[in-house]
């Protein structure tokens, strides 16, 4: 098997990837703080049902993709994607932190990993063309890094599980050895999500999650908080 790609995969889903991912906790401090979180178990089905019923077929879906329109340089196509994202984004707090994601995520790589369609895509977020969500940019880099799709995709819900179990630990809070423990317990949750995705039905992205968008919503007026979003 060419591993040529690993490095590059590591490298895109480190969750210690200096972009800012650890400012935001996506909507969970508010689940926290209204006591829905509360515990190790209810972290673990707040993490799974984020992956399942949320990211599969929003983010991971836009990565899928991102990555299919870059590998066959469909400008056009990537641009609709990036908009399409920034309008299923309705939390604000959430569409800001996706987009100025994605920005970093382009300011790393592209120093090293640039392409023709990336610089296209940059051009056309200059141009306000395009909006830099943090699941396109994935996708984009991924796919002219050369790192097969099924690996973008757990890198990419990796990084995303990581970020919520870290989460997870500082605010419930819960035990560093706790947070492994759930970590282990999505091993196999990934692994169907990233097989779900590949074979998702379009007409099924932007699937709606009310629940979600609302807590998201409400973050922005907690009494007190310790993320941004």
């Amino acid at each position: 098997m060419n591993l040529n790609f690993l490095a590059g995969l590591l490298h895109i889903s480190d969750p210690t990837l200096p972009i800012g991912g650890y400012a935001h906790s996506n909507g969970l401090e508010t689940y926290v703080q209204k006591r829905i979180v509360h515990n190790r178990q209810t972290a673990t089905e707040f993490v799974q049902n984020m992956l399942q019923y949320n990211l599969k077929y929003n983010d991971g879906a836009f990565v899928k993709l991102a990555y299919e329109a870059a590998k066959e340089g469909n400008l056009e196509l990537l641009i609709k994607l990036d908009n399409e994202c920034n309008a299923l984004k309705c939390p604000k707090e959430i569409r800001q932190a996706s987009q100025k994601l994605g920005l970093r995520l382009i300011k790393i790589f592209k120093r090293n990993e640039n392409s023709s369609i990336m610089e296209a895509f940059e051009k056309a977020i200059q141009n306000k063309e395009a909006n830099s969500h943090y699941c396109i940019v994935f996708g984009i880099f991924a796919s002219q890094m050369d790192i097969p799709l099924y690996q973008a995709l757990l890198g990419f819900y990796y990084t995303s599980v990581t970020g919520m179990i870290t989460n997870a630990v500082k605010l419930v809070p819960l035990g560093q050895l706790d947070g492994q423990d759930i970590l282990f317990s999505m091993y196999p949750v990934m692994e169907k999500t990233v097989a779900e995705t590949i074979e998702l039905d379009r007409d099924m992205v932007g699937l709606c999650n009310t629940s979600f968008d609302i807590r998201c919503m409400q973050h922005e007026n907690l009494y007190s908080r310790l993320y941004m979003s």
